[in-house]
């Protein structure tokens, strides 16, 4: 007998602006007793320490969280310099402190250029991230220290935005994986002092921008009926996948888990699948030319309308 899960079934996609405080998965919980939802996740987890842009999925929604996981990401973030901590934040204990040089324009753009672009990375010990089997922040909290090899990630884009004596303002457009608090530290040790974040604000994710987002205490003072409606749809998750629409006969086989023929189609990598105007979720080309589902929606799942009307 399957167990019955609590709460309603509802779909969609909300824009969470994360106060500083609390983990982003307390703020899930939060919005799921919110929305008396079922199923509720959120797509890339902020540190206690920072604010900012937080999806978080609902219902079927969470079948695409991966793909904002998989997305670039966009940080504002003020690096305090003369100082690093256990933690390359500030809520860490402090490691070293050294004198600041006297910070120029010219003397920072000497340093920013080599963190812009492709470049390797080595994760901090306070992260998620393995090592044999045990996550790296449960060995530092024991102050163990392990070797953590380089990754590849991308900082698209690396602006100062302003400074002043030992302190930078940064905008940082960056891949996935990327931790800016890494970041700090390594453009703290290029400048000579060392570094640490003191603020950090996500801006955007993908193509959701901050500027969209509800606080949760905008969430709180909601009905329940502005609280669907301010649900973003699941295939929001998935907008810059290729869309490809099916006749009703191929749209009946694919929700079926059968691979169709779709007449004309050149395209690689993930698709997004629709009859009509209906979501049916992600498909992907086969070798043979054919798209086969990847991740399908339930039909008639409980989306915007059906959690209003209590159905």
């Amino acid at each position: 007998m399957s167990r019955v899960r609590k709460g309603r079934p509802i779909d969609g996609v909300l824009l969470l602006d994360k106060p500083a405080g609390i983990t982003s998965n307390g703020a899930v919980q939060r919005v799921k007793r919110l929305f008396q939802a079922q199923k509720v996740g959120h797509t890339g987890s902020l540190d206690p320490i920072a604010t900012g842009l937080l999806p978080i999925c609902l219902g079927e929604a969470t079948k695409f969280s991966a793909f904002l996981l998989d997305t670039d990401k966009r940080y504002r973030v003020l690096a305090r310099l003369g100082r690093t901590t256990t933690t390359g934040d500030c809520e860490g204990e402090t490691v070293e402190e050294r004198a600041v040089p006297g910070l120029t324009d010219a003397l920072i753009e000497s340093v920013l250029p080599r963190f812009r672009g492709a470049i390797e990375q080595v994760p901090p010990m306070y992260s998620a991230l393995k090592h044999q089997g045990r996550r790296l922040y449960e060995l530092a909290r024991q102050g163990l220290d392990v070797e953590r090899p380089a990754r590849s990630i991308v900082i698209h884009e690396l602006n100062l935005l302003d400074r002043g004596s030992d302190w930078l303002d940064l905008d940082v457009h960056c891949s996935k994986g990327t931790y800016i608090r890494s970041l700090v530290e390594d453009i703290g040790e290029a400048l000579g002092c060392g570094g640490y974040v003191e603020r950090l604000r996500r801006t955007a994710v993908g193509e959701f921008s901050l500027e969209h987002a509800l606080s949760l205490e905008q969430l709180e003072n909601l009905d329940d009926a502005e609280r669907v409606r301010a649900l973003r749809p699941p295939d929001a998750t998935v907008t810059g996948f290729p869309m490809v629409s099916l006749t009703p006969d191929l749209a009946f086989h694919m929700r079926r888990g059968q691979a169709v023929l779709v007449p004309k189609l050149n395209a690689r990598g993930p698709l997004r699948l629709y009859a009509g105007e209906r979501f049916l979720g992600i498909g992907e080309m086969t070798e043979d030319g054919l798209v086969a589902p990847r991740r399908l929606v339930v039909q008639g799942n409980g989306g915007a309308e059906s959690a209003l009307s209590g159905t």
